[in-house]
């Protein structure tokens, strides 16, 4: 005990002098220091320590690592742990790394500092996403997840949108196999206003494509025949890599036959050898062909094949204007549609043929050096023209089916391959405004052939001449002077159009419906009216009302003139024979008869 008491003495003394040193306190076990004291000693011990202040950001150092906590210590022996997630962006993450975090407490329930690395890179994140934008650095970014379009990647702590488009230089058909990957980026675009970071990987690796393509294309050669995989099909064509460089085979360069499609000649991802055909140094651009790399078919046809010979083969295209018939793999020929049959009335390929359809045709022509043959159909089939005028005689009558109605007339076909025109003209004895009055398409009509134009095939046919002319039965039964009973139907500035029977119509100027009590006709009244002239040019019949009674008015006077004159020349013969007493009688009488009393 007093061993123990003079160690005590001993340590006190080091620090306190002998006449300041409280015996009594360090006897009864209380504080042996004054309060004085007691702060300055808690002053120093507080120095020896790093003061740690909620809502600072510090740098800390990774201590330990585990699959679920990082610990980090942020100075003397204050360590605070954070969860691993945080790190998930930074894969080589290891014990020693320098790192940054968010002091969010100095002290938690367990004691222990509560760190928050993703929040202190969240709070310094824009200035360096901001930086690395500027400076077009490479930034590394954790994919997240994916979303609509594109994917989700954390960089410096900022949630930026990588678009599909800018994932990788070829379409990217599952986009599931970047997710939790670390990616190296560009930040193509930013808006601090929204917070809206859109970044992409697809540039890194254009920039590296884009040296690979100028190195490449400086040792290219036209007629090169390299190896490459197919990258991308479209309408127009196919990209192949050749090696981190793309070129294109135009749709045209992939086989000598016709493609509708360049999925019908290769595959994605296939490997395939390719011929160079050009390329642009400034444009970067190189055409392929594989086409190429085979013989051309019209190397390989048949020699012998001349104009007249019959060939088969199959519709792999038809236009307006003809149909392509594929005679042998890359070899084809043009029906012109002229030549696909007799008739005047085809006029597009279409109404003939079909895509797919298999045909015989003959050879027109064949010109090896431009690699174009013309075919026919029609020349296999009889040409009905030969004998037309043995068939088709002038004055004969026949039976035809109306193909087709325009406003001049109608088309009407006899056989195949034999049409002719009944002009509107000869369509109708009446005056019609539209062939389509009088006939409708697919009407099967009597026709008589008028007329021949055997150099263009054309026929003039008519059919109102196999009918009877109404205006026989007209002139038959409505005579130049007779009179006939009629309807005013309608008056009009010129005259007025008369109902008579039988539905035939006539028309009597305004004049000439005058009736006797001086009063001109009204619509709706049934008067007498006399034909005065029949027009079979302009099919009309002329009629007056007035002449029924004024010819009437002067057939009496003339009958009463006549009457008073042979009167008077019985008087005159019998005056020789009356007595002169009877004289004054006479006179007298001869005055009454002048007078027609």
């Amino acid at each position: 005990m007093e061993e123990e008491k003079v160690t005590k003495a001993q340590m006190l003394n080091a620090s306190v002098a002998p006449e300041d040193f409280d015996w009594d306190a360090f006897e009864s076990g209380s504080d042996i220091y004054g309060t004085s004291d007691k702060k300055e000693i808690q002053a120093a011990y507080d120095k020896t320590l790093a003061r740690i202040d909620g809502g600072e950001t510090k740098e800390g150092e990774v201590t330990a690592i585990n699959k679920r906590e990082v610990t980090v210590s942020v100075g003397g022996k204050s360590e605070g742990v954070i969860m691993a997630t945080e790190f998930r962006y930074n894969p080589d993450l290891k014990v020693g790394d320098k790192v940054e975090v968010l002091i969010e407490s100095p002290e938690d329930k367990k004691g222990q500092i509560v760190l928050s690395h993703r929040k202190a890179r969240a709070l310094k994140s824009w200035d360096r996403v901001n930086e690395a934008f500027e400076k077009d650095e490479i930034v590394k970014g954790f994919v997240k997840t994916r979303t609509k379009g594109g994917m989700i990647v954390d960089v410096f702590g900022i949630e930026a949108f990588l678009p599909g488009s800018q994932i990788d230089i070829k379409p990217i058909r599952d986009y599931d196999q970047f997710v939790g990957q670390t990616i190296d980026f560009k930040i193509v675009k930013i808006n601090n206003e929204y917070r809206n970071v859109v970044v992409s990987h697809k540039a890194l690796l254009e920039a590296e494509q884009e040296a690979k393509r100028a190195e490449l294309i400086s040792k290219l050669e036209k007629g090169q025949v390299l190896e490459g995989v197919v990258k991308n099909i479209t309408n127009y064509g196919v990209f192949v890599d050749l090696g981190g460089v793309d070129g294109l085979i135009h749709i045209t360069d992939l086989s000598w036959g016709r493609v509708n499609h360049p999925e019908e000649i290769v595959s994605l991802d296939e490997k395939i050898k390719v011929v160079v055909l050009d390329f642009n140094e400034q444009q970067k651009r190189i055409a392929l062909g594989l086409k190429q790399l085979t013989p051309h078919p019209w190397d390989n046809l048949d020699p012998n094949l001349k104009v007249g010979d019959k060939v088969k083969g199959k519709v792999i295209l038809i236009a307006d204007y003809g149909a392509f018939i594929e005679i042998e793999p890359g070899v084809e020929g043009l029906v012109h549609v002229s030549e696909m049959s007799w008739s005047p009335r085809l006029h597009s390929a279409q109404e003939f043929l079909k895509q797919g359809d298999e045909v015989e045709a003959q050879i027109l022509s064949i010109d090896r050096e431009a690699r174009k043959i013309s075919l026919g159909l029609k020349q296999l089939t009889v040409n009905p023209w030969e004998s037309i005028r043995e068939k088709y005689s002038v004055g004969s009558k026949h039976k035809a089916t109306v193909r087709n109605i325009t406003n001049f007339g109608v088309f009407a076909e006899l056989e195949d391959g034999v049409e002719g025109l009944v002009h509107i003209s000869d369509l109708s004895w009446n005056k019609i405004k539209h062939p389509s009055e009088v006939v409708s398409p697919g009407d099967t009509i009597d026709v008589q052939i008028l007329d021949f134009d055997e150099a263009n095939h054309k026929l003039s046919l008519g059919h109102k001449q196999l009918t009877t002319n109404p205006w026989d039965e007209i002139e038959a039964k409505f005579p130049v002077g007779s009179t006939v009973e009629g309807t005013i139907a309608s008056v009009s500035d010129k005259g007025a159009q008369i109902t008579l029977e039988g539905d035939a119509e006539g028309f009597a100027f305004n004049r000439e419906i005058v009736k006797e009590d001086g009063k001109p006709a009204v619509v709706g009244e049934t008067l007498p009216f006399k034909v005065v002239e029949l027009r079979r040019s302009t099919r009309r019949i002329i009629l007056s009302h007035l002449r029924t009674y004024q010819e009437i008015k002067e057939k009496a006077a003339a009958t009463e003139a006549e009457t008073t004159k042979k009167a008077v020349k019985k008087v005159n013969a019998t005056v020789e024979k009356t007595t002169l007493g009877d004289i004054d009688a006479l006179a007298a009488l001869k005055e009454k008869l002048e007078k027609g009393e």
